[in-house]
């Protein structure tokens, strides 16, 4: 009890207005800051945040010294697909099992549901008018499993639902290019069970697919990969990297040379993800570095307090950092006022730390 209510006690005052001012109270309390279910909270107190690790000394000049990373949320089931929306200061995220899209707003702190339900989103970005673009990974056998726009109106379009006539597997990550075509990777990860989408049989071989920014039409630009995973431009937009995340013994990112029909050319070798890393989604920053989602793969050995978190590479794929998580982190994207602060889909959580560098996409 405050003083101002004791003192309130002992005046000869009605219930009914003893009510009314415990109640002004209340209000005041939890407009100054009671606490909320998505405060930021620092996995670690000290600085230089040990979380943050130098792997090469190329990195350092990427670490804040007095940047931690923190927990901005929490309660997801699979979290996966971040994308910042600038314009209203909040970042979406796609909480797949629970067939939702989350919604964490920079101003207010809170957290809570934009979308539901969802079709089992995974992948989610903005187009060059600022349209929220979603991979829809299932619903039913007839709906879902296709790549949706959100116009400014709030109704939704179908971009693609098919290819050939042959309906897609699950729709899983995707990126924008500067040109409007949109490409995306379509795995069958979301048709083998009840958990993420419905279990289905897959009518296609893995694949990625660009839909042209003017026509709309669809292409298969890449096939003959095992589990397409994340994927993200160079950026100069010269070099597509995919993710993927079926390569035996390891998983594998491939660079692509992008060519000026919205073709690819010849590919390469460009990350191999040794000692059981499991990459996952990815993105490129204002350098060429590659921030990689990073955790254990399900190999028995394999151990999840070394991997878990986000992995950097240089633009010769050579790993030059690590942020350490208590959770594997599925995918992450670059945002804040300023695009320096890095959201990383982690599991049950929603993590962040600010870092000296920028997403490709905010040059």
């Amino acid at each position: 009890m405050t003083q101002l209510e004791t003192l309130d006690d002992n005046q000869p005052e009605t219930s009914r207005r003893r009510f009314l001012r415990r109640s002004l109270l209340l209000g005041a309390g939890a407009a100054v800051g009671l606490p909320r279910l998505a405060d930021a909270e620092p996995l670690t107190q000290r600085y230089p945040d040990s979380l943050v690790e130098v792997l090469d000394d190329s990195f350092a000049q990427y670490r804040l010294f007095n940047a931690s990373v923190e927990r901005l949320a929490t309660g997801m089931r699979w979290a996966e697909g971040p994308v910042w929306v600038g314009d209203g200061r909040y970042l979406l995220v796609s909480d797949i099992p629970e067939n939702r899209i989350m919604r964490w707003d920079e101003i207010s702190g809170t957290f809570d549901v934009y979308r539901a339900p969802a079709n089992h989103s995974n992948g989610l970005a903005r187009d060059r008018q600022g349209r929220l673009i979603v991979c829809e990974g299932s619903t039913t056998n007839d709906q879902g499993r296709r790549v949706t726009r959100t116009e400014h109106d709030g109704s939704v379009t179908v971009l693609a639902d098919n290819f050939e006539g042959k309906r897609f597997n699950s729709p899983n990550d995707l990126a924008v290019k500067r040109d409007g075509s949109i490409w995306f990777s379509d795995p069958p990860f979301q048709t083998a069970n009840f958990y993420e989408g419905h279990k289905i049989t897959p009518e296609m071989p893995d694949a990625v697919y660009r839909i042209d920014g003017e026509r709309g039409t669809v292409t298969r630009v890449i096939e003959g990969i095992s589990g397409p995973n994340g994927l993200c431009f160079s950026p100069d937009e010269k070099v597509l990297y995919v993710v993927e995340g079926r390569a035996k013994p390891n998983r594998l990112v491939w660079a692509y040379e992008v060519k000026d029909d919205g073709t690819l050319g010849d590919r390469r070798k460009h990350i191999e993800a040794d000692d059981h890393g499991a990459l996952d989604g990815i993105k490129c920053d204002e350098d060429g570095n590659l921030w990689c989602g990073w955790g254990t793969g399900d190999a028995k050995v394999a151990k999840p307090d070394g991997l878990d978190g986000v992995k950097v590479f240089d633009p010769q794929g050579k790993a030059i950092g690590h942020i350490r998580l208590p959770e594997r982190c599925a995918n992450l994207c670059f945002g804040g006022r300023q695009g320096n602060r890095l959201f990383m889909a982690s599991s049950h959580s929603l993590y962040a730390l600010y870092v000296n560098t920028r997403g490709a996409t905010f040059v």
